[in-house]
């Protein structure tokens, strides 16, 4: 143990009052500083240097060792390692996943086989790393909180960017196309749309799709800077701040292109019975995808391109395994955008699947804010956005993933939207009483969001684990994948 460090043991242990906390002690002194849902009981060491221990007042008293630790936690370099300690605990290691050569990878629609082609795990890595990455950013614009004041998403933000890097890959794709990929070549420029795609998720206000603003559309569903909601308030949360973008644009607004616009789709919360608030497998409905495009367009055009967003609850404590096989073969449908998930309380962005794993894309590491924020004359470099993307490939496996995710897909055209909808009633088909979702041709009841409180970790969108009841009261098994 190095004489210039103090090591200070990280306590990770749940309470049936408060959630999990995560507690930092020195000696006889527990000071509970963060909301840390969803860890299971455990602890590590973690070093903080320190020049001189004398200084620290090691006989001082707790209020002076909670004010203490706390002016640690706002140094980025040493929030970044405890975080990252935490992580793998409860995740796995940050270290590099090795990819089978014996079986398919999918990543968000398209099919790698190592076997069939030596260029094929290149082109993998290509695909993986041109995948836009969101992570912990310190040194934003400030966001008030409660009592609180952050300028940094460290500890709370994992579900927010998680959503981000969903909804850019959508942009992505519209943009630019499946096929992108970043370059290589550092000399090499790149594109302008790119460059603005990234601008869209800068860390301020002025910034549409930031982590300020999502804050501000979602206060009604609990979103709050210093807390975790799932993923049901998240894409609650997404389809608030593009209304509010739209009509705060008002006549402007109007006049645009539709592919001009910062978000150039309709969006649609795909929910089951009773607004999304249990009742069942969610409905994927044709009338209302194309109500969605005939609003979003202001009755324009018929049909426009579509992010669905799937909120699903796939069981209780854990995954029901009877959707691992659904969940899989989602990433095989060309409109695939990924899944929000990860375990209890730590959100990944999930963009593929090989055998039993999924691969992911990890939000929890801690970096500066990048200001992307120039002319349209100034040329930005692939240095400047190296950090929206990572070629470390991790992945857990399938069966540990929390129940409550959300799955997007994106659409370009009518024809994309009526392949899907066939891939989709396929799949349900095969699900052997399981779907994860279905598919209809007319609405049975009018989809509103429902009253805005906000789901956090009970996030119960799309439940499908209940009974349903007959005429009389009673109760019956239709499938038993309800009951789990």
């Amino acid at each position: 143990m190095s004489p210039n460090c103090l090591h200070i043991t990280v306590e990770v242990a749940s309470s049936p009052d408060t959630g999990v906390l995560g507690f930092f002690s020195h000696g006889p002194v527990l000071s509970p500083i963060c909301s840390i849902s969803g860890y299971s009981s455990f602890s590590c060491l973690v070093p903080v240097p320190v020049p001189d221990l004398a200084k620290l007042g090691l006989n001082r008293g707790a209020k002076f060792w909670k004010d203490r630790i706390r002016r640690f936690t706002m140094d980025g370099s040493w929030t970044a390692a405890v975080m990252r300690r935490i992580h793998e605990r409860v995740v796995g290691s940050s270290r590099a996943a090795p990819i089978s050569s014996s079986s398919d990878v999918w990543l968000l629609g398209v099919c790698y086989n190592f076997d069939e082609s030596e260029s094929s795990p290149l082109a993998f890595e290509q695909d993986f790393s041109s995948r836009i990455l969101m992570t912990y950013r310190r040194g934003f614009d400030l966001i008030e909180g409660g009592d609180s004041k952050f300028t940094s998403d460290v500890n709370w933000g994992c579900m927010i960017r998680s959503s981000q890097m969903l909804v850019a890959q959508g942009l992505l794709f519209h943009r630019l196309g499946r096929s992108w990929r970043r370059p290589v070549d550092k000399s090499c420029g790149l594109e302008q749309e790119y460059v603005e795609i990234l601008r869209l998720f800068g860390d301020s206000e002025a910034a549409v799709f930031s982590i300020h603003n999502l804050i501000e559309a979602g206060k009604g569903y609990n979103l709050a800077a210093g807390s975790w909601v799932g993923p049901y308030a998240m894409c609650r949360s997404w389809e608030t701040l593009v209304c509010k973008q739209r009509e705060a644009e008002g006549a402007a607004e109007a006049a645009r292109e539709l592919n001009d616009q910062p978000l150039p789709m309709a969006v649609y919360i795909v929910s089951g019975d009773e607004n999304g608030e249990r009742g069942g497998a969610p409905v994927v409905c044709i009338e209302d995808a194309s109500r969605h495009c005939l609003e979003f367009s202001r009755g324009r055009v018929d049909w426009t391109p579509i992010l669905l967003l799937v909120p699903l609850v796939l069981g209780l404590e854990e995954l029901n395994p009877r959707y691992i096989p659904s969940l899989r073969a989602t990433f095989t449908f060309p409109q695939s955008v990924g899944i929000m998930g990860g375990k209890p309380g730590v959100s990944t962005y999930i963009i593929g699947v090989q055998d039993e794993n999924a691969i992911y894309l990890d939000p929890h590491q801690v970096q500066p804010v990048v200001d992307l924020s120039r002319n349209d004359s100034e040329v930005v470099d692939s240095d400047a956005t190296a950090s929206y993307h990572c070629n470390v490939i991790r992945h857990i496996p399938l069966d540990t993933i929390d129940p409550s995710l959300a799955i997007g897909f994106y659409c370009r055209d009518k024809d994309d939207f009526d392949d899907f909808c066939l891939r989709a009633s396929k799949l349900a088909d095969e699900s052997n009483g399981a779907p994860l979702f279905t598919v209809t041709a007319e609405t049975q009841n009018v989809s509103r969001p429902p009253s805005q409180s906000g789901d956090g970790l009970g996030d119960n969108a799309g439940d499908q684990n209940n009974e349903d009841v007959d005429a009389d009261g009673s109760a019956h098994e239709e499938d038993d994948w309800q009951l789990l």
